[in-house]
């Protein structure tokens, strides 16, 4: 198992580098003067855009740049964000526990929702109730986030006030956490807000949760639904089901203990890749409501053609998904122990 793990951590530098290289290349494609922007701090640095570029190599070659970039950021260095007004690093220990809450809320319910309508679609196949799951996975794959988000807006924020339409936090919810009253324990606002007792608090969070989490979900689960209910086809068209059948054993048993759990890999591989798209959507999603997390951090620094920004951004994105690749194939190896050895 350890060697397993080993082998698959290895290819975590390799993917990172490759990543952020073609990211370099492709921003050389924006004039040299719009990249040297990036690097500077205030408004007075503006007249000194030829020395910017010297300094800092901008002028070389994609490979020196790559270099000078590389070493900095093996020493901890990942540059300064323009967009931000603060250093890379610094941006994303600051936007990253919000996104995380964000897909933390999106993901209990994501998965265990349409895992349940896939399986309940392959299991009522071509009854109603798989006409209707059928229809919800294809209305949820064609309809463009940004689009459900603007429709939440309008409803439940401009319409009804029933929902509140940007940030993370009501100004007067989030002054506790300015005077102090509430201690940034996990970095996670809902937690830290019960820790502290405030349940106003923990609520108002809740709520602004509300809508770029059902965004999050809807957008994610058309592939989820269809591709378990696939797997769960195939599952329950098995020999090995019709004999559990013939053998009498109830309904409920072989589709839990047989069906699911032999459907599980392609499930595993499904959520699992579902969890890797959160930290892209959560690009549209906390750029339209407003939420304070890295994505939005992420769409403004390519807008600005913040290359320090871009590639931070790049930095975490790749290895969130190097690693929830790593977490597939454990659980590879939990249901089929064979797979390690491949």
């Amino acid at each position: 198992m350890l060697s397993f793990v080993l082998r698959r951590l290895l290819a975590l530098p390799l993917i990172l580098l490759a990543v952020t290289f073609l990211i370099v290349l492709v921003m050389q494609l924006i004039p040299v003067e719009q990249r040297a922007v990036a690097y500077t701090t205030d408004l007075a640095q503006l007249g000194r855009i030829q020395e910017i570029i010297k300094t800092n190599h901008l002028d070389g070659s994609v490979f020196e740049q790559y270099w000078r970039w590389l070493g900095q950021a093996l020493g901890g260095n990942l540059g300064y964000s323009r967009t931000s007004g603060q250093p890379v690093l610094q941006t994303l220990l600051a936007r990253f526990p919000a996104t995380l809450e964000l897909a933390l809320f999106t993901l209990v319910p994501l998965i265990s929702l349409s895992v349940w309508m896939g399986s309940k679609a392959a299991v009522r196949r071509g009854r109603t109730a798989d006409a209707v799951i059928r229809v919800i996975a294809v209305v949820a794959y064609s309809t463009p986030s940004f689009v459900l988000g603007v429709w939440l807006l309008v409803i439940f924020y401009g319409a009804l006030n029933l929902l509140p339409g940007t940030g993370n936090l009501s100004n007067d919810s989030a002054i506790y956490f300015l005077t102090g009253e509430i201690k940034r324990v996990t970095g996670l606002t809902t937690i830290d807000a019960l820790l502290a007792g405030r349940l106003d608090v923990f609520w108002d969070a809740i709520k602004h949760l509300i809508m770029p989490v059902f965004t999050l979900m809807v957008v994610g689960s058309a592939g989820l639904i269809k591709g378990t209910r696939t797997s769960m086809l195939e599952a329950l068209n098995s020999d090995y089901i019709r004999t559990a059948r013939a053998k009498g054993i109830a309904e409920g048993v072989v589709i839990r203990k047989h069906a699911r759990r032999n459907a599980l890999l392609t499930i595993i591989t499904l959520a699992g890749l579902s969890v890797s798209g959160l930290l892209q959507g959560a690009v549209i999603a906390e750029t339209l409501f407003g939420y304070p997390g890295v994505g939005a951090w992420a769409a403004q620094a390519a807008a600005l053609g913040d290359l320090p920004g871009v590639l931070g951004f790049a930095l975490l994105a790749a290895t969130v998904v190097v690693l929830m690749n790593l977490a597939i194939d454990l659980a590879y190896t939990v249901i089929d122990p064979r797979v390690r050895y491949a």
